[in-house]
């Protein structure tokens, strides 16, 4: 486990900050990795779970958070940085972001029913072939294309 310092965004506004913290869920069943991928709430597109900096949270930590708020996932990562991916946010107070993603591998313990943008989101499983098809952003595809969670550092 790599040991990461928490962040502080103490007299930053969300909109002064244009990176976040993205969650690469995924399990293993019968050797195949699976990565969970869920809908945007605006155009529907597939995602994976990202959001902003939580102040005394780790980046890792972050991307847990919204791995829980966006698709109910419980589960562990171990806090490496697997790449980052950029993309423009649409923000409707402020236009399109220009934003940048880290993103981290969070192996699922457990899936809920009930979490909090349950009814707003779909959430699927597919193998990282397919997600990497089904993304806009082409760095976000290498990333999936490329993760393998069974292989040694």
């Amino acid at each position: 486990m790599i040991k990461q310092l928490p962040i502080s965004i103490a007299g930053a506004g969300k909109r002064n900050l244009r990176t976040q913290f993205a969650a690469l869920c995924y399990r293993i069943r019968k050797n195949k990795v699976r990565v969970l991928m869920i809908t945007s709430r605006g155009s529907g597109r597939w995602i994976v779970p990202k959001g902003w900096p939580m102040d005394g949270r780790t980046p890792a930590a972050c991307a847990m958070q919204e791995a829980w708020e966006e698709a109910g996932v419980r589960g562990t990562s171990d806090g490496r940085c697997l790449g980052i991916f950029s993309y423009r946010k649409d923000a409707e107070e402020f236009g399109a972001l220009p934003c940048l993603a880290m993103v981290f591998a969070v192996r699922v313990d457990t899936l809920a029913d009930d979490y909090p943008e349950a009814h707003q989101r779909t959430r699927q499983w597919m193998s990282r072939k397919k997600a990497a098809q089904v993304v806009d952003e082409p760095e976000l595809a290498r990333i999936l294309r490329d993760f393998d969670p069974r292989a040694t550092a």
